[in-house]
């Protein structure tokens, strides 16, 4: 059973937005600091965004600005909104939980392209 499940992926012109979705157990969305990564092609996976617990947030220096990380306790679910997406943004996009022995999911596909 996947853990986490990431939707919201697509294909995007350049200066357009995004909202990704993962949908994750109440207790890793209500009590973990949540995080999303990208990979880009042919690159290692990076952290982009974190949501900790107490509601603090922090983002990868060259994004900040353009995305925004929330969640909304009563849906399990950890947003990830793009602004201003620009083609190197292009990646696929995972959510992981803190907690220990957290999975990762199939992730989404964003791709930023004219």
């Amino acid at each position: 059973q996947e853990q986490f499940v990431e939707s919201g992926g697509g294909l995007v012109q350049p200066g357009g937005s995004l909202r990704l979705s993962c949908v994750a157990s109440e207790s890793d969305v209500r009590d973990t600091n949540m995080s999303w990564y990208w990979q880009p092609p042919r690159k290692q996976r990076e952290l982009v965004a974190r949501l900790n617990r107490d509601g603090s947030t922090s983002y990868l220096v060259s994004l900040k600005g353009r995305f925004t990380v929330s969640k909304d306790n009563a849906k399990n679910t950890v947003y990830l909104q793009m602004d201003s997406l620009k083609p190197e943004d292009t990646a696929r996009y995972y959510c992981l939980s803190s907690r220990p022995g957290a999975r990762w999911g199939r992730g989404t596909q964003v791709t930023v392209s004219s």
